[in-house]
């Protein structure tokens, strides 16, 4: 049995939760499912930071008192990890009695060692990031992270003798490539180990500070925050008697945004290697979410609330965006024209077009079941050899932490599962009587689907166990054989019920900043004329041919008898929900005046009029037939 855990950074509480917070967990939770679905026994922790001057200036500008500040802050990081599907298996608080007890141990045992000195320093010491800069870390002789200049600060305090453990930590580095990544992180650190970084300054006077854990050895002063706040990873194990500690610290991997590499990557790992401890098994460190490529800022007014695109776009695709949005590693920028445009184009298009059509022809062509697998042939081997190898790579990359690659990988088999469906045509093999076939490419293409679904699973859990329910497969985690999937294509049980629909993602739209709201909610739009409207030439015709578009999943070629001498070709978006066989005879209001446009390669000589429901397109259709050609008056 494999042991996993896996740590967000503990959130400092001098701000409330937003978008860089909800990734760093998001990722750890969606990691942690991953390896649960793979069969590991996982530990997830996630937590917040509540000791420091920080803290206290925040409470005292809140007019509260501090523990009163630390609690309502810290239950607000609680509150929300539920919202966003996120099921860490603790949340450790610096303050819990617990982790006090833990770092005095820690202090303690370190400094039996003699690698705890006491000395007077004076340096540039910076209150928002709490800690001592040399002239050579200032940019232009400020902070980088806060743009203002360190105050020149003399005091005695504990050091720790961190250039000890400097050319251990280096080694072990270089030997173990995997122990920090992205590799640019990890070349990062190697070059500040290049320079000379000094000792460590672990305490703060009571004079000046007396929010934090008291030192063993010294009650007048109290633990430097990094010295903190980096033991809650064992802390929250039970270190050093717990039996937690000893199964999943050998399996640890820390997920940490690039701003605190250095704490992460040099000061925690020298600490651990004083105390006599292995070090982690893995630092994952990944760049900022900017809004529009501007850093995230509470006095620019963009920070963005997760909770709040959760709820508008719905959890699960909001997820999916971080993930495949982001290459890890590096910055995104996040906004909300490129979340709509990824859901539509990758949930609400492809996946959920696939889902949509091919449950509507499993009971429009099989009674609703499950049908049998009748013998395979090219087509069919084909879509097995892209799936394989598609949910091969996906394993792979999401294991690596690629998670934009790992899902660019499924999508492979998300779109070439659309394009074997065209290419199969199951309405023309049911038109023809070849049942056998039509069952076999159903059953391919519900298959393919049930593997997509499970492994989006870490992604999005609750929309993922809602296509495996409309598939008829009954969610059950200690049942699935994650490598057995990429081997496999016979998961689904033959006359298993499947849902009639699927309608997990409507398409989305930008919002626009416009009129104020009227009664009912809808925006006021601006009134035009008559004679702008007059300008539209609205006719009515007969569907002659409709066929897919052999570039877009959710496009049409449809051809119109408008009454002319042939007929007319539309481009028209609404494979999503009309079946070509069901529109042939049909008759469509069209704008018969638009100017002709190529949309994906093919001509496109008007745009079919419908209404957006709930069910899908209706069709704009007259109540009686009329005459191809028929002005709409």
């Amino acid at each position: 049995m494999k042991y996993f855990f896996v740590s967000t950074p503990i959130y400092y509480v001098n701000a409330r939760p937003h978008l860089g917070h909800a990734y760093s967990t998001i990722v750890a939770d969606s990691v942690a499912r991953f390896h649960k679905l793979a069969g590991d026994t996982v530990f997830f922790l996630t937590g917040t930071d509540e000791h420091g001057d920080k803290i206290v200036q925040a409470a005292q500008k809140a007019g509260v008192d501090v523990q009163h500040y630390v609690d309502e802050v810290s239950q607000s990081f609680q509150n929300l990890w539920p919202h966003l599907e996120i099921e860490n298996d603790a949340f450790i608080r610096t303050t819990m009695e617990h982790h006090k007890a833990c770092v005095q141990y820690f202090l303690q045992k370190v400094y039996e060692s003699g690698d705890i000195y006491f000395a007077e320093y004076e340096g540039l010491y910076c209150y928002g990031c709490e800690r001592f800069y040399t002239e050579k870390e200032l940019v232009d002789g400020k902070c980088p992270d806060h743009n203002e200049k360190p105050v020149l600060l003399k005091e005695k305090n504990y050091f720790f003798r961190m250039t000890k453990y400097l050319d251990a930590l280096r080694r072990h580095i270089e030997e173990h490539p995997e122990f920090i990544q992205p590799e640019r992180y990890r070349n990062e650190v190697l070059a500040m180990l290049r320079e000379d970084l000094g000792d460590l300054c672990i305490s703060r006077p009571k004079s000046r500070l007396t929010w934090g854990i008291e030192l063993p050895f010294d009650r007048d002063f109290v633990t430097y925050v990094w010295f903190d706040a980096l033991i809650n990873y064992i802390s929250a194990l039970g270190y050093p008697e717990d039996e937690r500690f000893r199964k999943f610290w050998t399996g640890a991997h820390h997920i940490v945004a690039k701003d605190i590499l250095k704490p992460h990557a040099i000061f925690w790992p020298t600490m651990l290697l004083a105390a006599g401890l292995p070090l982690y098994k893995g630092l994952r460190v990944h760049g900022y979410w900017t809004v529009g490529e501007t850093k995230m800022s509470k006095s620019l007014g963009n920070v963005v609330d997760p909770l709040a695109v959760a709820q508008r776009f719905g959890v699960g695709a909001f997820r999916y965006f971080l993930l495949a949005e982001m290459s890890f590693g590096q910055d995104a920028s996040f906004t909300e024209e490129a979340l709509v445009q990824r859901f539509n184009a990758d949930l609400a298009n492809d996946l959920g077009n696939l889902f949509s059509r091919t449950l509507a022809m499993t009971h429009k062509y099989c009674g609703g079941q499950v049908p049998e697998c009748g013998e395979l042939d090219e087509f069919d081997r084909e879509v097995l050899h892209v799936g394989h190898t598609a949910l091969a790579n996906f394993q792979t990359q999401f294991q690596h932490f690629h998670f934009s690659r790992a899902l660019a990988s499924l999508w492979e088999l998300v779109r070439h599962l659309n394009k074997y469906i065209d290419k199969s045509a199951p309405w023309a093999l049911f038109k023809a009587g070849e049942t056998n076939r039509l069952s076999t490419v159903l059953y391919v293409a519900l298959e393919g689907m049930r593997k997509i679904a499970l492994h989006l699973w870490p992604i999005m859990p609750s929309l993922a166990e809602a296509m495996l329910a409309q598939l008829g497969w009954k969610w059950n985690l200690a049942a699935v054989d994650l490598e057995g999937e990429t081997s496999s294509w016979f998961g689904l049980q033959p006359g298993s019920a499947v849902a009639s629909s699927s309608n997990l993602f409507p398409r989305q739209d930008v919002r626009r900043e416009g009129p104020p709201s009227v009664p009912g909610g809808e925006q006021e739009k601006a009134l035009v004329d008559i004679e702008d409207f007059a300008r539209l030439e609205l006719r009515v015709g007969t569907v002659v041919e409709a066929r897919p578009h052999p570039q877009a999943d959710r496009l049409l070629l449809v051809r119109i008898d408008d009454g002319g001498a042939v007929p007319r070709q539309v481009v028209a978006g609404i494979a999503d929900s009309w079946q070509p066989s069901d529109l042939v005879g049909r008759q469509v209001a069209f704008v018969a005046n638009l100017k002709p446009r190529k949309l994906r390669g093919q001509i496109s000589q008007g745009m079919i009029l419908a209404v957006k429901s709930a069910s899908g397109l209706a069709l704009l259709s007259p109540t009686h037939p009329v005459p191809p050609g028929s002005v709409v008056s």
